[in-house]
C-alpha cells in the first residue's frame, strides 16, 4: 500500500478525531479504519507507510484492536511477515464492539451493584442509596439480558426490528388494549 486515496484518506482522518470520542486514541481510530476499508490484509510496514506512524505506534495500536477483538491476524504463505484484518460486515463489528464493552464497562459496574445491594444500609442516607442503586442495577440488568437476546438474532431480524423503530410502541399500545378488551368482556361475561 503506497498511499492513500483522498476517500479513504478522509475517512481514515475522521475515524481518528472520533476515536477519542469513542474512548481509544486517534492512532488507534486511525489504524482500524485503514484496515477496515482496505480490499485485502495489510501488514505492518504498509500500514506504518500509508499513515505515516512509528513501528512501535503502530505495534501498540495493533495490540489494542486485537485486545478489542476488532482486527485478526493472518499469515500468508511464505511470507513471515503478520498480516492484519478487519470483519467487513458492519454487523459483526457492531456486536464484537457491544460484547466488549459489556465485558469492560456493565459487568464490572453490575457486580459492584450487586455487592452494595447486598450490604445492610447503616443510615437513611444509605438506604435511599441503595434504592437509586436498586434502579440503576435493575435496569442495567434488563439492557444485559435484552442484549444476549439481540445477540442471538442474526443481523436481517436485527435490522428490521430497528427499521421498525416507534411501531413496536404502537403494537405494544395495540395488544395492551387487546388485553384491556379482552379482561372487560371475562368480566363483564362472569357478571352476566
Amino acid at each position: 500500500m503506497n498511499s492513500m486515496s483522498p476517500l479513504v484518506r478522509s475517512f481514515v482522518a475522521h475515524f481518528g478525531e472520533m476515536g477519542s470520542r469513542w474512548g481509544i486514541n486517534r492512532t488507534v481510530g486511525q489504524i482500524y479504519a485503514l484496515i477496515y476499508v482496505s480490499p485485502r490484509a495489510l501488514n505492518a510496514d504498509e500500514m506504518a507507510e500509508a499513515l505515516e506512524f512509528s513501528r512501535s505506534n503502530l505495534s501498540m495500536g495493533l495490540k489494542e484492536l486485537q485486545a478489542w477483538r476488532l482486527v485478526r491476524l493472518k499469515h500468508l504463505p511464505g511470507d513471515r511477515r503478520e498480516y492484519f484484518e478487519a470483519p467487513s460486515d458492519a454487523w459483526e463489528i457492531f456486536r464484537t464492539l457491544a460484547e466488549e464493552r459489556r465485558r469492560r464497562e456493565i459487568e464490572p459496574t453490575l457486580s459492584m451493584l450487586r455487592n452494595a445491594l447486598l450490604e445492610q444500609p447503616s443510615s437513611e442516607e444509605d438506604r435511599i442509596a441503595q434504592e437509586r442503586m436498586r434502579g440503576m442495577h435493575d435496569l442495567i440488568e434488563l439492557m444485559s439480558n435484552w442484549f444476549d437476546d439481540v445477540q442471538r438474532m442474526d443481523s436481517q431480524t436485527l435490522a428490521q426490528l430497528m427499521k421498525m423503530g416507534s411501531k413496536v410502541q404502537k403494537l405494544l399500545e395495540f395488544t395492551g388494549r387487546l388485553k384491556l378488551g379482552s379482561g372487560r368482556s371475562e368480566r363483564n361475561g362472569e357478571e352476566g
